[in-house]
């Protein structure tokens, strides 16, 4: 019987089978073999679009609600509770396994095989709370069985890159992953055999990408829409900062939906009509009132790569007042994002020393992600592990590789 190979990310998932010996990517949005994790419930239409055709619906500002970095709110009481979306009461379960759902036909069409059973990709930790940990897994498994599988099986998303990039490594080599996704890190140590991988240890921590976005958000942005400005009492002439609670939420991109509900409106109306700057907090009532919760992230996002990758980038604002605009110069990214990527490596450092061997025993580095491709992780992984040979591996499909070649043999 098939099994699918599945790597359900924060930001993007794919799927994937063997065919001779080697991963088959299925091609589940037109011609590319990975989907960004998003969803758009178009009013208008009463029809739930995924990927690509999400984020367009978004941008083209038609009327409906887009949600993303589904993943990040598994195992919180959130993924239980009801709204009514499309004519339907729908909790967030059902949310991911309609996106499981239309991954499964897509592979069905592809392939022209039934699949019943799944091989998922998991964090080796949703969550540092152990009890959250073991009810993000529960999560999962009840999102694919109303998908329509019959069974699933979970592969830390690690060691499935692992199991990809053995030929990177020669026989006996000791290789570390280094897996940053978009609301995760993940760590594991192999040892590669003749034709197989000695797996040491795994390990992770509930940091990444979008973790990036969030502080270079609330650092940049939220400034501009009032974070940090003063609220006068209504009373008397004194002051007071304006509450945390609705930037932190707005500069995360699973909480963004949440944040149009009539009482964050209110909240936002209300500090404008006491704001010592009300011109900032104008512009959050309009983020608010118009939905641009998404469109600033996007907006964040792109100024991130940018920076990274030429130096100097701009988050666009365009879209909240004409010619906003935050500038993000690379060294001050790399100076705001260091002590996160520095708390990656140390996760990487207790992987190596749960499995009893010294940093400088690695032989190879190989990195895999997303955000992986951000020079702050690269240079921090690479400061703890000197030694080591840098290998850059599929950056967006390693995992579900990985996943392809293990499915096979997922339920012997």
């Amino acid at each position: 019987m098939a099994v699918l190979g599945v790597d359900f990310g924060t930001s993007n998932s794919a799927a994937g089978v063997t065919r001779d010996g080697a991963p088959y990517l299925i091609p589940l949005e037109g011609s590319e073999m990975t989907l960004p994790t998003a969803v758009f419930f178009d009013f208008e239409a009463k029809r739930m679009l995924i990927g690509g055709a999400a984020g367009k619906a978004l941008l083209a500002g038609e009327e409906g609600r887009y949600m993303r970095a589904l993943k990040s709110l598994l195992g919180a009481p959130l993924m239980r509770e009801k709204r009514n979306l499309l004519g339907e009461k729908l909790d967030f379960i059902d949310i991911v396994a309609r996106f499981l759902m239309q991954v499964k036909q897509q592979a069905e069409r592809d392939t022209g095989e039934r699949y019943d059973r799944a091989l998922s990709g998991r964090p080796v930790r949703f969550h540092a709370d152990d009890a959250r940990n073991a009810q993000a897994e529960v999560d999962l498994r009840e999102a694919y069985l109303r998908a329509g599988f019959d069974d699933v099986a979970f592969m830390f998303e690690p060691e499935a890159a692992a199991l990809a990039n053995r030929a990177l490594l020669a026989e006996g080599d000791l290789g570390l992953i280094v897996d940053i996704g978009g609301g995760t890190s993940d760590f594991t140590l192999f040892r590669n055999l003749a034709e197989s991988i000695d797996i040491s240890a795994s390990h992770g921590v509930r940091l990444g990408g979008t973790d990036f976005d969030r502080m270079l958000s609330l650092e940049n942005v939220m400034p501009l829409l009032g974070r940090g400005s003063a609220i006068r009492h209504a009373f008397g002439n004194e002051t007071h900062v304006a509450p945390t609670t609705i930037f932190n939420d707005l500069a995360t991109w699973q909480k963004i939906p949440f944040l149009y509900a009539p009482e964050s409106r209110r909240l936002a109306k209300d500090l404008a009509q006491y704001a010592v700057e009300p011109e900032k907090f104008a512009r959050l009532v309009s983020v608010l009132g118009d939905e641009l919760g998404h469109d600033i992230a996007f907006a964040v996002e792109a100024g991130k790569i940018a920076a990274n990758n030429n130096g100097t980038g701009k988050v666009e604002l365009g879209v909240v007042e004409r010619g906003l605009g935050v500038p993000l110069e690379g060294d001050m990214v790399e100076k705001l994002l260091s002590p996160m990527a520095q708390e990656m490596a140390s996760a990487a450092l207790t992987t190596v020393a749960q499995a009893g061997v010294a940093p400088a025993d690695v032989t190879h580095l190989v990195f895999v992600g997303g955000s992986s491709l951000m020079q702050v992780t690269r240079n921090s992984l690479s400061e703890v592990f000197p030694q080591a040979a840098v290998h850059h591996g599929s950056a967006l499909t390693a995992i579900v590789d990985g996943l392809s070649l293990a499915a096979e043999s997922a339920f012997d």
